[in-house]
């Protein structure tokens, strides 16, 4: 194990000083990059942010001035993201989840809140199923428990536009397929995250490219999404946006019911970029799940939901 930890100056959010830390480690051979940012003493376990496989450790920085007061707040580029090393697609979701429980031993952060969006989601699963006495809540956003065929069709197609370097093309599917589509519903800032996750993709290198479309669609249909292994009995919320046609609430409330005791809502005016859409709505829901504050008849959620259990093997996978 190595450790290599490169102190970056305090960035001012919302006037105390926020303390910021990148820390470059190295797991399995792979080196790979975390972010810790401090505020002072919070009141919770320090949050560790899982993105998709389009996100890095930079993705989080505007939810941060919420989240700060309450807890350290902790993102990373996994091996396959950012500024890591590259990941081999042999490589799936439990040597990911073994990496992120790496940071958190070489880190010292104890007990984590642990948040895990779309991609970020399967790996924070596997991460609570593997390493239970590592979390003291999960958060899971834009998560089911299988990949549905058409996304694996579209995700192919995506493979061979790489292949022919027509990224103008895949950039618009890729818009297409993480957004609802006109009409769906009405969707906060619909138009103008378009055109931002756009330029967004448009704006990646050739490499980032491979790493987010090639590397991460082809480890998704590699290994196992979804397993069923036990669970933790910790406080857990599961969420999307009520519009979210990648993944649908339906395919929420389903995982929802595999986790002991979980809360299931959507958020209101939003798809499965919820994050982007109501940053606002989006951090006040973690705030007050990491503090156990109410979250039932919140303006922006639609009615809370405790789904009755289920056996897992009844679920698809």
């Amino acid at each position: 194990m190595s450790i290599d930890t490169t102190p970056v100056a305090p960035v001012l959010l919302d006037a105390p000083a926020v303390v910021v830390s990148e820390h470059t480690l190295t797991f399995d051979g792979f080196r790979y990059v975390a972010r810790v940012a401090r505020r002072g003493a919070g009141v919770t376990a320090p949050l560790v942010l899982l993105g998709g496989s389009s996100q890095d450790r930079f993705s989080w920085a505007r939810h941060e001035t919420a989240l700060l007061p309450l807890c350290d707040v902790v993102t990373v580029d996994l091996p396959g993201y950012g500024d890591a090393d590259p990941l081999p697609e042999r490589y799936g979701m439990d040597f990911l989840a073994a990496a992120t429980r790496h940071m958190v031993d070489s880190l010292d952060l104890g007990e984590v809140n642990l948040f895990g969006g779309c991609f970020g989601g399967a790996i924070a699963l596997r991460f609570a199923q593997h390493y239970p006495d590592a979390v003291e809540r999960l958060i899971l956003v834009g998560m089911t428990t299988f990949v549905p065929p058409e996304y694996e069709q579209a995700a192919n197609r995506w493979l061979g536009m790489l292949d022919d370097g027509d990224y103008a093309a895949m950039a618009e599917e890729l818009v297409a397929r993480f957004m609802s589509p006109q009409g769906a519903g009405t969707i906060r800032r619909h138009a103008a995250i378009g055109r931002l996750i756009h330029r967004q993709f448009m704006d990646q290198t050739p490499r980032q490219f491979r790493m987010a479309v090639a590397d991460h669609n082809r480890r998704l249909m590699r290994h196992e999404w979804y397993r069923p292994e036990p669970v933790p009995p910790v406080p857990a919320l599961v969420f999307t946006g009520e519009h979210d046609t990648l993944t649908p609430p339906a395919m929420g409330r389903h995982l929802a019911e595999l986790l002991p005791g979980a809360a299931f809502t959507t958020v209101r005016d939003a798809d499965h970029l919820v994050h982007m859409e109501r940053i606002e709505e989006f951090t006040d829901l973690l705030g007050r799940f990491l503090t156990d504050c109410p979250i039932d008849e919140l303006p922006y959620c639609n009615p809370l939901e405790y789904p009755e259990p289920v056996n897992s093997v009844d679920l698809p996978r």
